[in-house]
């Protein structure tokens, strides 16, 4: 598992990447990085909907209430043209950090 630090960082590229494959909701976004992250980064509720609202509030994405296939309603999260400039930029900044550990660290050994 990541640090907490670690983890809070990958938050708003990871939920804007999720949100980039598709309409989703709160709980969905969570199993999915979950699972993308091979199980090793896992977001409390309490961190991914705050994060939802203030994308919201930003202009970043769009949401709507649907009711699901059990009757239960759902907020749905998008993004749209907004969302989709900032996970660009973040995805750059991401690139920059990661080149920089790369050349710092050395390459790896391959594990086979």
């Amino acid at each position: 598992m990541l640090s907490k630090d670690l983890t809070a960082a990958t938050l708003r590229p990871a939920v804007l990447s999720v949100l980039a494959e598709g309409e989703s909701y709160g709980y969905e976004i969570i199993r999915k990085a979950f699972t993308a992250s091979g199980e090793q980064i896992e977001w409390a509720e309490g961190a991914v909907y705050p994060m939802l609202h203030r994308f919201e509030r930003q202009g970043l994405i769009k949401s709507r209430w649907k009711t699901a296939e059990n009757g239960r309603r759902r907020k749905y999260y998008r993004l749209n043209a907004s969302g989709k400039k900032a996970l660009e930029a973040e995805k750059e900044q991401w690139k920059a950090a990661t080149n920089l550990l790369n050349n710092l660290w050395g390459p790896e050994p391959c594990l086979t």
